[in-house]
């Protein structure tokens, strides 16, 4: 028994040793990979901040590095627009990572198990303009990794792909995608979207709040008829969205009879995207007096109101200051708007 027991404890002995000699062996190699990697990101960091500045020696010098860099510098080109969408900085990239030839490494890591290599490869696409890599961009939005759906469409947004426009719009009510990418993507295309977010509406009812809210994004003058009818809607949420984005496409008397009428309103809601889509209204329908009512409603549509008065001309003005006297949140509101339309020295 003394021997069994002897020998168990010279195995856990040894299984303990070879678990410590595997942590530090482990930890040696992710040290030296580190030290290499920084070693590596300051040897080319200099060199990819002179490329974007236009210096040709140092785009020959990129083109020159080793292949199994390209990574590293595919990172630090791309990484840093994931928060800088400067469409300057964009360009340039795209002209730098077209002559380093990273589309077929983006191809081979599309396929990877890290997915940081993934979301890297779909950024690389859509920045060097890979068309014919639409399909598999638009497969990536259902990619497991919510860093590679964002990605994904980041990529669809730089890409601007016509192939592409009724998968980004369809994605509209996607949870799993992030709302202001899904919004970046269809703002790409313009008015492009506009038929197809309007005839999807017609058919998906329950879901009209986000497709007037997407018009207000890229809708135009040919979806007023529609905003005007969704206006009248039984849903308070509707009715705001519709509202919102007839503020973008602009007004015509019936849109502005709409939105005094919703001034009055039991919902804050339609009451404060009724006064913003009033803005610009100079017509029929004594805006400007219906809005200075509103000054003193909650907060939130006052201010709306108040905003509304100091865009829109004459009348708006004098009704601002036919309020400025007054010395509760209104006349304080009136007189705020006033001082801003003051030229400033």
């Amino acid at each position: 028994m003394t021997r069994f027991a002897d020998l168990m404890f010279r195995i856990e002995l040894a299984i303990a040793l070879v678990m410590v000699v595997g942590v530090v062996v482990e930890r040696a190699v992710f040290g030296c990979w580190w030290a290499w990697r920084q070693r590596t990101d300051r040897r080319y960091g200099s060199l990819v901040r002179a490329a974007l500045d236009g210096d040709d020696a140092a785009i020959r010098a990129l083109v020159a590095s080793p292949a199994r860099h390209r990574l590293i510098l595919a990172a630090q080109l791309i990484l840093p627009l994931i928060d800088d969408r400067n469409p300057d900085r964009i360009a340039r990239t795209r002209k730098i990572v077209t002559t380093l030839s990273l589309v077929p490494i983006a191809d081979r890591y599309l396929r990877s198990r890290w997915w940081w290599r993934r979301a890297l490869a779909l950024r690389a696409l859509g920045l060097a303009q890979v068309r014919d890599r639409t399909a598999s961009i638009v497969a990536a939005l259902d990619d497991d990794n919510a860093s590679v759906r964002a990605a994904a469409l980041d990529s669809l947004t730089d890409l601007q792909d016509p192939a592409s426009l009724q998968a980004v719009v369809v994605r509209l009510h996607d949870p799993s995608l992030h709302r202001g990418r899904r919004v970046a993507a269809m703002t790409a295309f313009g008015n492009a979207c506009e038929p197809f977010l309007l005839d999807l509406a017609e058919i998906d009812v329950m879901h009209r709040t986000d497709y007037a809210l997407a018009l207000a994004v890229c809708g135009s003058a040919r979806a007023r008829p529609t905003l005007c009818r969704w206006a009248c809607d039984s849903r308070a949420d509707v009715r705001a969205a519709a509202f919102e984005a007839l503020a973008r496409v602009g007004m015509d008397d019936g849109a502005a009879r709409l939105a005094i009428d919703a001034l009055e309103s039991e919902h804050e809601s339609v009451r404060e995207m009724a006064a913003f889509a009033l803005q610009d209204w100079a017509g029929p329908g004594d805006a400007a007096a219906c809005l200075g009512r509103h000054l003193q409603d909650s907060w939130r549509v006052a201010l709306r109101a108040a905003q509304s008065l100091q865009k829109m001309g004459p009348a708006g003005l004098l009704e601002l200051q036919a309020h400025a006297h007054r010395q509760d949140s209104a006349g304080d509101l009136a007189r705020q708007m006033l001082w801003e339309l003051q030229p400033q020295c």
